[in-house]
C-alpha cells in the first residue's frame, strides 16, 4: 500500500501542464496525469484501478515513441492487470466482505490460470508479441462455461496530455 501511495504522489507531483490535448479525436500525450480523486478517495475499487492506471501508463512511457499514450504491448497490459488484481486482493484482505463483480471475475480468471489468455483475447493489439505458451483454445473452452455474457473493463484513473502543446 505504501508503494502505491508513493507512486501516486510522485506522478501527481511530476505532472507538467494539466491541460488535455486531443489529436485525431483521441486523448493522447506524453505525460500521464492522475485524476484528483485518485489522491482523495480511498475506495478500494478505485485504488485498485489507480494501480492499474499507474502500471500501464508507466510501461507505456517506457515503450516511448512520439505518442506514449498510444503505445501498447502484451507485457504492459498483462502486468498492469496482474497488479490490478494484486492490489484488489490486498484490499480484500484488509477489508473482508469487499466485492466488485468485474474484479472478482478477473480473480477467478487468474485463479483458473487464464489471465494471460484473457488479456490477449479481450485486449490484443495486432502489434503485440504474444508468448507461444498462451493457450487461447483452452481459454475459449473455459470461457464458454465461466464467462457467459462477460464484458471486459478498463478504467483509467487519469488522462494523457502533452507536456508541450502542439502548435495550431
Amino acid at each position: 500500500m505504501n508503494r502505491t501511495l508513493a507512486i501516486v504522489t510522485l506522478l501527481a507531483i511530476a505532472g507538467c501542464d494539466p491541460a488535455i490535448y486531443i489529436r485525431d479525436g483521441v486523448t493522447d500525450g506524453d505525460t500521464f496525469h492522475l485524476a484528483p480523486q485518485a489522491l482523495a478517495d480511498d475506495d478500494p475499487v478505485l485504488q485498485s484501478w489507480v494501480t492499474y492506471s499507474l502500471m500501464r501508463s508507466t510501461c507505456q512511457l517506457k515503450l516511448g515513441g512520439d505518442d506514449p499514450a498510444r503505445a501498447t504491448s502484451y507485457g504492459c497490459e498483462y502486468s498492469a492487470r496482474q497488479q490490478l488484481l494484486d492490489t484488489w486482493e490486498e484490499k480484500r484482505r484488509d477489508t473482508p466482505g469487499l466485492d466488485d463483480a468485474y474484479l472478482d471475475t478477473l480473480l477467478a480468471v487468474r485463479d483458473a490460470g487464464y489471465l494471460e489468455e484473457y488479456t490477449v483475447y479481450y485486449f490484443r493489439d495486432l502489434s503485440w508479441q504474444v508468448p507461444v505458451e498462451v493457450d487461447l483454445d483452452g481459454f475459449r473452452a473455459w470461457r464458454r462455461d465461466h464467462l457467459a455474457h462477460h464484458r471486459p473493463q478498463t478504467r483509467l484513473i487519469g488522462s494523457w496530455s502533452y507536456s508541450q502543446p502542439e502548435a495550431p
